[in-house]
Parts: C-alpha cells; structure tokens; sequence
C-alpha cells in the first residue's frame, strides 16, 4: 500500500468522468487489428506484447516493444503500446514521451491522440489535451468520447461554460449518451442549476442505470434542491467501488446500516473525503453519543491532525488517526491501531446523515461541538490584543486544491477589496498554503496589512488554529478546513459560498453551523455584488466599535 498523506476525495463537486481508457479491450482490440496489419518480426513481436499487457505483464510488454523498435525505430505501433504499458505503471513522464513518438509516426491513426489527451489531462495539461482532442474532433466530429473529454479539458481551463456549450450542441445533435449527459449535468451544476442538472442524471441513469458517477452526483442536486431523504440515499453511490472518487474502507466487521440499534455496541466510525467534510459531518457525533448506552463504545478515526482536538471535544470516545492509501491505483483508508475485530459495527461518518438528518428541522446541533484548547485561546486573545486594535477578523479565501474549475467556487482575491478596505477592523490571515502573493497585493494595493500568525503552522497545526479562530471576533471566508474548524468551534462566522452550492441544501443559510451567515451570489461567479454585502455588513455590525 501506498501511503498518502490523509484523504483529498472530497464530496464538494460533481464527478466529471473522463471517457475511455488507453488499457481497454476496445483499444487493445482496435490496436491489434491495426498492428496484424503489418508485416514481418516486428508485427509478430507487436502481436505478442498486445496480449502481455492484456494480462499485466509490463516488464515483457516493454521487452516486445523495445525489440520491434531496435528493428526500426520508426515503428509507431510500438511506440503506441510502449506508452499504453507505461502509463499503466503511472510512469507518465515516460509515457508521454512514448506517445509524443507515435503521435508523429501514425498521423492518420486516431487512438493515440485520444490516448494521448487522456493521459496530459491525468497530468494537468489541459491545454494540451485540448489541442490533440479537437484535431480529432476535426477528422471525427460525431466522435462521443472527443466530446466529452473536451469539455472536461475546457472545464479543467476554468471555462465552464464554453463546456457545456460543446456537449449541448453535441447532445442537440446525437441523444441517448448517458455519460454525456452525467458531464454536462456535472457542469450544469457547478453553475447553480440543480434543477437542470437533476433532470440530466435522471435521464442519464434512465439509459444506463447504476452509474454510480451519475448517481452521486444526482445526490448532489437533490441536497442543493433540498430533498435530503433521495439526497443522501443516492449520496452512498460514493461507497460503490464504480464511482472514481472511491475508498476503500478495511474493515471486516459489520457495516452500519439506518436502523441498527448500537446500544451496547462497539461502533467504529471512519472520518472521510476532504478534512473539511470529516469536521462538518462530526456535528453528528452529539447525537450518536446520547443513542449510547452505558455497555456502548464509540470509536473514531480521524486525518491525524485532528485528533487532539476530537480528543479534548468528546472525552469519552476512544479518537485514533486513520491512514490512507493507495493500492493497484484505488484509494484505501485503514485503521492500523485498531485489532481486527476491534469493533462490532463501522461506517463511514456520511452514512450516518441517513438517519441524524433526515430533514432541515433535524439539523440541532450547531457549531461549538469542537472544543479548542482553553490555554491556547487565551494565549491567541492575548497576542492578538497586543498586535491589533479590534475588531479582529479572519480572513480565509481558497482552497489548498484550487485549479481549473474548482477556481470558479472563490472569488479572485482582488474582488475582497471592498471587504479589505473596511475602516477600523484589523485583518488576520488564516488562510493555509501559499499565500504571500496575496497577503503582498492587500499590503501594495490596497494598503491594508494583513497580520500573519507567524509562530504556527495554518496547514498542520490545527488544534492551534481551532484556538486561534475562536480569539477572534469575526472569521469571513469560502468553506475550506480552516473555516469549518472555525465554524465547528462556534466562532462567528460568515460563508461565502458558490450559487447553489449543495452544503446549504436548499436553504439561504448554512444548516451545518446554525450561528453562520451564508452570502450566495445570484449567479455563477457573480462575486462582485456578495462581496461588496459583505463590505456593507462588516462597516454596519463592527462600525460601531471603531
């Protein structure tokens, strides 16, 4: 197993998935055929490689490969499937330098820029994947996976609706493409649009039903649409092993399901997706004690750096870290304290909303269900006294996973400019990862400094920064770790969030921490008008105390 450095699968957007594959039997098949085309040893070497790496077998694929290239080295066909067997041992570097050959020796051949597209957007380079995708489109118009694979290469750009535009116009002309119709209502989504996008995963799942990507993502529409029961019933599509998002939970013990009493069990619960989804989901974690009995045990796996302080917020549970990893490729979640058997039930914490909150009105608990470090709050409010005139306020405005589409649910930083330049606050930066570039362009132009909390670590140091955001009067940002753990802890908070976005099921609040001011923009990315009512709101609430 691989190891990895805690769980980045999170919920928060639509699964867009990428269509075919360069390992397939289709194009094993299809490059078969083309290869028997040829003649003499090489073909024959090129025969026998196709078929190793139908069973795996790497290290004989590339020897094949390698032998019909010392007998010409312009052979494309070997240099196809040399790519195809190292992008199947994930060694992409090499294996684009392998397609890039193919690519100039098989003008005419269309598998390879497919193949190729595929792999850069693996890699990131989606420009790229852009350009090799449209020059197939050009000789194969009607081609489906092309289609697809292009918006997803234009949405990984930031160019959302130039994507939905290509699968529109497609899908206007040639109907009935399931996986088509889950990317478009992906993206339709992500643009605010449940409506539209629940409509398009129906139709998507009517044609092929069980596709689990569509499924899931159809959880997110009906929980942006506020239909929490279907919501979170198609929500443990994230559970079956065909959507690409999923992990694997090693667990041999029962699994919990929504009925079981756990009164005098030993219940295991599993924190999962993004360390901001494992704090919002731990709101539950209240209510699953009082269903406790005094024979009952709870048990919680955490991303590691969260368990002191799930320790100190629920004493009598027994809090450990859970790992993550990868094996053959696929995300795995292990708990390696815990001995086999150490359990009588487990789940995954989301599983849990099936039952807890089943509607609106059962969302009780709010945030202050994490408890910082008295000793550390103290210490924050003294530094802060000392360093800034108040009002004091947090400020977090990315993602530490912020690229391609993901860049449409946060504001550009030079939009908080109105927020920045609010008189009498002082400003303390929260926000984890890299952040000079911004924190300079505060200070340059709009000459305002952000103060910078030196002595901790914002990305690791989390109990720390619990502590710290509960010493100030104010936290403002998009829902990220450090804002959740904020929210959690009970500091006010206002949430900037995306038009639509599926947390606020439904709601013009935020149901998960009732104390948290929600402001949407009317329409997608629309920032400039919610951050100038953030502007207002902040001068008229903390006006008065300048």
């Amino acid at each position: 197993m691989t190891a990895r450095g805690g769980d980045s699968r999170g919920g928060g957007l639509p699964g867009l998935a990428v269509m075919g594959s360069s390992g397939s039997d289709d194009i094993l098949g299809e490059t078969a055929s083309q290869i028997a085309e040829g003649k003499g040893s090489e073909a024959a070497d090129l025969t026998l490689a196709i078929a190793a790496l139908g069973r795996r077998d790497f290290e004989e694929t590339a020897a094949l490969c390698l032998k019909a290239l010392n007998a010409d080295e312009r052979n494309g066909q070997a240099w196809h499937v040399l790519a195809i067997s190292y992008e199947a041992r994930k060694d992409f570097p090499t294996a684009l330098s392998c397609y890039e050959a193919a690519l100039a020796l098989l003008p005419g051949n269309l598998i390879v820029p497919l193949n190729l597209s595929r792999l850069a957007l693996t890699m990131g380079l989606n420009d790229i994947a852009e350009r090799l995708i449209r020059a197939v489109l050009d000789s194969d118009p009607g081609n489906p996976e092309g289609t697809n694979n292009l918006a997803i290469a234009l949405a990984a750009q930031g160019r959302i609706e130039e994507a939905i535009d290509v699968l529109r116009t497609f899908l206007e002309r040639q109907h009935g493409h399931p996986n088509l119709l889950n990317t478009l209502g992906g993206l339709v989504l992500e643009t605010g649009d449940p409506e539209t996008a629940n409509l398009l995963f129906v139709e998507a799942l009517r044609l092929a039903p069980g596709i689990a990507m569509a499924a899931f993502n159809r959880a997110l529409a009906c929980l942006a649409l506020g239909d929490l029961e279907e919501g979170w019933r198609c929500y443990e599509y994230r559970n079956n092993p065909d959507w690409t998002g999923f992990v694997r939970n090693v667990r041999t013990e029962a699994a919990w399901r929504p009925g079981l009493d756990i009164s005098g069990r030993r219940l295991l619960i599993l924190g999962e997706q993004g360390l901001g989804d494992e704090v919002m989901f731990a709101g539950i974690l209240p209510e699953v004690i009082e269903r406790l009995s005094p024979t009952s045990e709870l048990i919680l796996a955490v991303e590691p750096r969260l368990v002191d302080l799930m320790s100190r917020s629920f004493p009598n549970v027994r809090v450990g870290p859970h790992q993550m990893g990868e094996v053959g490729g696929r995300g795995v979640r292990v708990v390696p304290w815990l001995p086999e058997g150490g359990c009588d039930l487990w789940t995954p914490i989301a599983s849990l909303l099936q039952e807890l909150r089943p509607t609106i009105p059962s969302f009780v608990t709010g945030g202050g269900f994490l408890k910082p470090d008295p000793e550390r709050v103290a210490h924050w409010r003294r530094v802060l006294e000392g360093a800034l005139p108040g009002p004091r306020v947090g400020l977090l405005w990315k993602s530490a996973i912020l690229a391609g589409r993901r860049q449409a649910f946060f504001s550009p930083f030079d939009s908080w400019a109105p927020v920045l330049r609010t008189p009498g606050v002082s400003f303390v930066n929260l926000q984890y990862g890299d952040c000079a570039a911004e924190l300079a362009m505060a200070r340059d132009q709009f000459g305002v400094e952000i103060w910078n909390p030196a002595e901790i670590d914002l990305m690791q140091d989390l109990d720390d920064v619990t502590a710290l955001s509960s010493a100030l009067d104010l936290v403002i940002g998009f829902s990220n770790a450090t804002f959740n753990l904020a929210a959690a802890a009970g500091a006010p908070a206002w949430m900037i969030a995306a038009k639509g976005a599926w947390t606020a099921l439904g709601t013009d609040r935020y149901p998960w921490y009732p104390q948290v001011r929600l402001y949407q923009p009317a329409a997608f990315a629309e920032w400039g008008p919610v951050m100038d009512r953030v502007a207002g709101d902040l001068a008229r609430e903390f006006g008065a105390r300048v």
